[in-house]
């Protein structure tokens, strides 16, 4: 039994590194992502670099950044002066912090170049193309401009009836 539990232990934690891979993140987060999210207990540096048999340094990398997402917190163990960290458990905390940290950043960089290029066309003057070139920018910040307010705003909606 006890090695049937380690083999399914091991799938899910190879599966949390390459859906953290696919999201842009390094392989390594996913897999330590998934190694607390299934440990019981805090773990320590030392648990981790011991489970996924990887280096403390990539380990303490790593675990810094899941922290500065908001994916794993640092927690005390009574006489132990190492740091044991734990899985953050609320999903949409961590994909509400993500897309606040990251996709959205990039959104409102998208959505503010389609906003200066149309800005830019309407000092061009009227000709077929410009029109073209003008009602297409258009669209799509009318589209960018309705995913920034219902799909964010659904999310912090969603988060907020969730807790």
């Amino acid at each position: 039994m006890v090695t049937d539990l380690n083999r399914i232990r091991d799938k899910f934690i190879e599966s949390m590194g390459r859906i953290s891979k696919f999201w842009g993140f390094s392989r390594l987060m996913g897999q330590l992502y998934g190694t607390l999210y299934l440990s019981s207990e805090p773990m320590s540096l030392d648990q981790m670099t011991n489970s996924l048999m990887v280096s403390k340094g990539s380990v303490s990398t790593n675990i810094r950044a899941l922290e500065r997402w908001g994916m794993v917190h640092k927690v005390w163990v009574k006489a132990d002066r190492k740091d044991y960290y734990r899985a953050e458990t609320k999903f949409m905390d961590i994909m509400t912090r993500i897309l606040q940290e990251r996709e959205k950043k990039e959104f409102d960089s998208a959505l503010k170049t389609v906003s200066e290029c149309l800005t830019e066309t309407q000092s061009l003057l009227g000709s077929e193309e410009t029109e073209f070139l003008k009602q297409r920018l258009e669209n799509m910040q009318n589209f960018f401009s309705f995913i920034d307010q219902s799909v964010f705003s659904t999310l912090y909606l969603l988060k907020s009836h969730l807790e």
